[in-house]
């Protein structure tokens, strides 16, 4: 009896598809954490520490990194090993009405990458700013200083009135961004072997650089108040009095994990389809927090001694964002002996840090273009550079005087956009996955009633817990919640006995409840398995009953929230004039649900961006084909008392 075996090329699991692989599992790993770990493990992970309670922070954090950020990278990582595509492949095999899911992904992830490459730009500008006077290493220097130095010079914002509107373009940053996609473009043209090779320098270094500041900032005066500041103080009120510390935290972990973006789903269909997934996946998010976790000691340390300095308060400083690494880090590194190179060392490391997190959004969407019936066939080098050649022209709206503002902007409603996306994502593996057997099984009025009271109950209590404004909102929710969702299920038990009672020769309480609950999401981790190797059931649990109802209520809390006017955030974000910036938001929110109903509603117009349906088709009909063969042989062997390991044959 022939068994269904690891097939040794690349060629016979891709359906005919030639597919480059990485070098080796450590080059992925690099590349993965290379593409998880930039700027925002540096400056932002500590600042929303000391914002949010010090290391209260934590516990949001490593709930949504546990419970969320990675089941999620989980997810997208095995669904490109297995469909050996990219997320529009992906999302549409499960489903042709959800390519429309990958289509926002990308999406998502080439509108964050025109400002991330400004982000570079900045980097690079003050690089090269440092070997004329170097402001940040000159005699008493304060961080307030060197901040208005950042914003005005290295910016360009000086020029801007009092509606912050942009009034030139700055030149040198123009140019500078041309120079970082040229960059990218040769970090990515060649394939993905050469990608690989290049994260050994762009993540390796940063690494040990991170542990040379390290070093280096705890023997300053004052580190121990930094770190204080960072994790010393354990405020847990933040955790009730400021409820968007959830949504920051998730958030954070979706920015940070480089999911929702299309990234790791590209990433993992160049691996190897028998490579374990999720253990790959806790390494690369491990790799990623502990990197967050010591820059917060190599930042806050540096903060301690420039506090010891001026006399002030961290509070006081610019220990946040752009001030932090602009500002204060340089100004600290400037007082030191041989201070003007400490400081481009850390401008450089900044540099290595963006630039594989840079390439890797763009990476998503080029695996994506690629495969596609409609430019397969256009060389890797030429679809490269049409991208990069687009986004560049992209961010010259951050080459602007007002530069700063629109990135602000634009990286505020992007969050909106994260959460959408990871909620479409989980939604579809846990929800849509294998639902037209379900339907067929069940029938739609109890499928449909299921899905109303886990999700119709949600919105219910949302808008309780979000709406009222007064201190009874948050058990007028809980009880919203209880009573439509313990209604809504009345009447699905109520379905389900009608269902036992007609077949009862089929189904029991505790099949029919199973089928119901877990059935679909669990033939998704048993398909899956077959070539990923093994994953936790925890995970399918989490797809199906919490992971997308969590994304849904924070995606509500998000939109909800008030700034300090007491106007909705959504419209009214930093106190900046309607047109353009809160216009232009508003306009990605809208795009990107635009794009998904399209493809939700008429998927046929995404059909040139699907894989080959052909290659699609032969991908699940050979991973079919080896689960009934190994049942198969598995009852001969039981009946025949075949030996326990028969040769495999691979089966074509």
């Amino acid at each position: 009896m022939a068994l269904c075996g690891k097939a040794s090329s690349s060629t016979e699991d891709t359906g005919g598809r030639h597919r480059e692989r990485w070098s080796s599992r450590l080059a992925f790993y690099f590349a993965a954490v290379g593409s998880a770990v930039g700027f925002g493990n540096v400056w932002r992970f500590p600042s929303l520490c000391r914002e949010y309670g010090g290391g209260a922070f934590f516990v949001p954090y490593l709930m949504a990194l546990f419970l969320i950020g990675i089941p999620v990278l989980t997810l997208e990582i095995s669904l490109g090993q297995y469909y050996q595509t990219g997320d529009v492949g992906a999302f549409g095999s499960i489903h042709k009405r959800l390519r429309g899911v990958g289509v926002i992904s990308v999406a998502c992830g080439y509108m964050l990458v025109t400002y991330y490459s400004m982000l570079l730009a900045w980097v690079t500008n003050a690089f090269f700013d440092s070997f004329g006077d170097n402001f940040w290493a000159q005699d008493e220097v304060t961080g307030g200083e060197a901040n208005d130095y950042f914003f005005n010079e290295i910016i360009g914002m000086s020029t801007l009135g009092s509606n912050l509107r942009p009034t030139r373009m700055v030149g040198p940053n123009a140019g500078y961004s041309a120079l970082v996609w040229f960059i990218i473009y040769l970090c990515t043209a060649f394939g993905i072997s050469w990608t690989g090779r290049i994260t050994y320098i762009t993540m390796g270094l940063p690494i040990i650089l991170l542990f040379v500041f390290l070093g280096r900032a705890l023997t300053l005066e004052g580190h121990g108040d930094g770190i204080k500041e960072y994790i010393g103080i354990w405020d847990m009120s933040v955790l009730s009095d400021q409820p968007d510390v959830w949504s920051t935290a998730v958030t954070q972990i979706f920015f940070s994990l480089s999911v929702t973006f299309g990234i790791m789903t590209a990433y993992g269909s160049h691996c190897e389809r028998t490579e374990p997934a999720f253990i790959n996946s806790i390494v690369i998010s491990f790799a990623n927090s502990m990197f967050s976790f010591i820059s917060g000691f190599a930042v806050f340390a540096a903060l301690g001694h420039l506090s010891y300095l001026e006399n002030k308060e961290i509070s006081e400083l610019p220990f946040s964002g752009f001030g932090l690494v602009f500002a204060s880090w340089p100004v600290v590194l400037g007082t030191l002996d041989g201070g003007e190179h400490w400081i481009r060392l850390l401008f450089f490391d900044l540099f290595l840090l963006g630039l594989d997190s840079a390439f890797s959004f763009v990476e998503g969407f080029l695996v994506v273009v690629q495969d596609t019936t409609a430019f397969q066939n256009v060389k890797r080098p030429v679809a490269c550079a049409v991208l990069c050649l687009t986004a560049y022209l992209l961010s010259l709206l951050y080459a602007t005087d007002a530069g700063l503002i629109f990135l602000d902007t634009v990286d505020f409603y992007i969050n909106f956009v994260m959460l959408l996306v990871g909620f479409f994502e989980t939604f579809s593996a846990g929800w849509v996955y294998g639902i037209n057997d379900q339907i067929a099984c069940l029938g739609p009025k109890i499928v449909f009633a299921y899905i109303f009271a886990n999700f119709g109950s949600v919105l219910f209590a949302s808008g309780l817990w979000f709406g009222l404004g007064n201190d009874n909102a948050v058990w007028a929710g809980f009880l919203g919640l209880i009573l439509l969702y313990a209604a809504s299920m009345a009447y699905v038990v109520y379905l389900l006995k009608q269902k036992i009672e007609s077949e009862p020769d089929r189904w029991t309480w505790k099949t029919i409840l199973y089928e119901l609950s877990f059935r679909n999401v669990m033939d998704l981790k048993t398909e899956l398995e077959v070539y990923v190797k093994w994953i936790p059931t925890v995970w399918a649990v989490l797809m199906k009953q919490f992971i997308p109802h969590i994304l849904l209520i924070l995606f509500i809390n998000l939109a909800s929230s008030d700034n300090d006017k007491g106007e909705s955030l959504f419209g009214h974000y930093g106190t900046y004039v309607a047109w353009p910036y809160q216009v232009l938001g508003i306009l990605i929110v809208a795009f990107v649900l635009v794009l998904f109903l399209v493809g939700l509603f008429v998927p046929s117009l995404y059909s040139c961006l699907a894989l080959s349906e052909g290659a699609i088709e032969k991908q699940s009909v050979n991973v079919k084909d080896d689960q009934k063969e190994i049942l198969v042989d598995e009852e001969f062997a039981d009946e025949e008392g075949q030996e326990e390991n028969p040769e495999v044959e691979v089966v074509d």
